[in-house]
This record gives C-alpha cells, sequence and structure tokens, in this order.
C-alpha cells in the first residue's frame, strides 16, 4: 500500500490533487530488494535440503550488474562458506571472468537452487520449484543485460529444455528481459580443458554483448 506523502505537503494541494512526485515511485511502493530476498531466505525450510545444508548461498556480487552468472548449486566449499563459486571451480570462473576484463566486483553469481544439494547430486523438481520465486526475484531486480547460464543443468532449467549443453551453447536466447548465453560449467571445464576454446567463444560473445574491447588471448 502507498505510503502518505510528508505532512510539510498538506494544505498546499486541494483535497483531490494528483501529486507528480519527482522522488522514484519504488520509495513509495516498498518494492521487493536483494536485502529483503535475504531475509525471506533466512532459515529456510521449503525443501528437504534445509536438513543437510550448512548455509544458505543467496548470492553475491554487485546488485546492479550487467551480467548475471548462475550455477547448478552450491558446493562443498560453498555451503561451508556461504558464498557462490568459492572452490576449485570458482577459481577457474575468476579466470573465466578476468578474460573479458570483468571481476566479482562488477558481476552478480547466483544458483539455481541456494542449498547443497547431498553429495554434489542434480537438483530434484521440488527443490528447483522451491528456489525459483527467489532467482527470479533477483534477476528481476538487477536486470542484467546478459545472464550467463554454467552447465547444462542450469541451462536446461531457465531454459526448460532437456537439449544438451553442446548444442545449446554458442547462441543468445531470450530470458525475462535479458540474453542468456548457456556455457560450459567451470568444473566440467577443469574435468575437460579441451572445450575452454568453446566457452572462450561463448564468453567473446557476452562481451561483445555488452560492449566490452577485450584481448585476443583464451582461458587458461
Amino acid at each position: 500500500m502507498p505510503k502518505p506523502f510528508p505532512s510539510v505537503w498538506k494544505g498546499f494541494l486541494p483535497q483531490r490533487a494528483i501529486i507528480m512526485s519527482r522522488q522514484p515511485i519504488n520509495n513509495f511502493l516498498g518494492c521487493d530488494s536483494l536485502e529483503k530476498i535475504a531475509s525471506d531466505l533466512y532459515g529456510c525450510q521449503r525443501c528437504k535440503l534445509c536438513c543437510t545444508r550448512n548455509s544458505i548461498v543467496i548470492g553475491d556480487g554487485h546488485p546492479q550488474s550487467s551480467i548475471v552468472f548462475i550455477g547448478e548449486g552450491p558446493g562443498e566449499q560453498e555451503d561451508l562458506q556461504g558464498k557462490p563459486f568459492v572452490g576449485k571451480a570458482g577459481q577457474l570462473l575468476d579466470r573465466m571472468m578476468a578474460a573479458i576484463q570483468l571481476d566479482r566486483t562488477q558481476v552478480y553469481i547466483a544458483n539455481v537452487v541456494k542449498c547443497r544439494p547431498p553429495g554434489n547430486r542434480n537438483p530434484e523438481p521440488d527443490e528447483i520449484q522451491a528456489c525459483s520465486q527467489f532467482l527470479n526475484r533477483q534477476i528481476d531486480l538487477i536486470q542484467p543485460k546478459v545472464i550467463v547460464a554454467l552447465g547444462k543443468f542450469a541451462a536446461q532449467t531457465l531454459l526448460k529444455t532437456d537439449e544438451r549443453i553442446s548444442n545449446l551453447r554458442g547462441k543468445f536466447y531470450p530470458y525475462r528481459s535479458s540474453k542468456l548465453m548457456p556455457t560450459f560449467h567451470p568444473a566440467y571445464l577443469l574435468r575437460n580443458p579441451a572445450s575452454k576454446r568453446e566457452a572462450w567463444s561463448d564468453l567473446q560473445q557476452v562481451a561483445q554483448e555488452l560492449g566490452i574491447e577485450i584481448p585476443k588471448r583464451s582461458i587458461s
């Protein structure tokens, strides 16, 4: 419900005046925020992952970034530290971002689910459903120009398809108000370094979409 205008306005306006305020309307409507999402997730018990997690890994990064990286779910180190992509895969993701002149202060990183599935298994449908509203709220708040879906599971979940990541990667898809680029997950690239060439091609397209000029090199 809209908040009342400050009392200083009283006495200066006709009883039925229509007010055109220069103050952003969000200030009056009590809109969503990343802080509110974190508050709503506090102590979450919406799915069975609450029974095995150590931390709820909400997301991390710049709240007005033009790019959001989305993975599958927290791993062991992420579950312990409460931040996304902080293990070996996260270290490679840092190098992938650096290759297109970005770092963690400039991007936002999140996952399809906010709690670690036991044994790093794939999230199950009820777990995805329980978390989907929070990821969508994050995307709608940040309004990135580009979303990078890291790996098969994130890409298939967001695009609602069972197509292989090797077929999905390399091109943009519309997603909400953004453009979504699927690419290989950093953990996959650690196991299959030959695919780094393709991931580099994907990142070059992302950089071009964001207007970033990058030197000619590849992910190491």
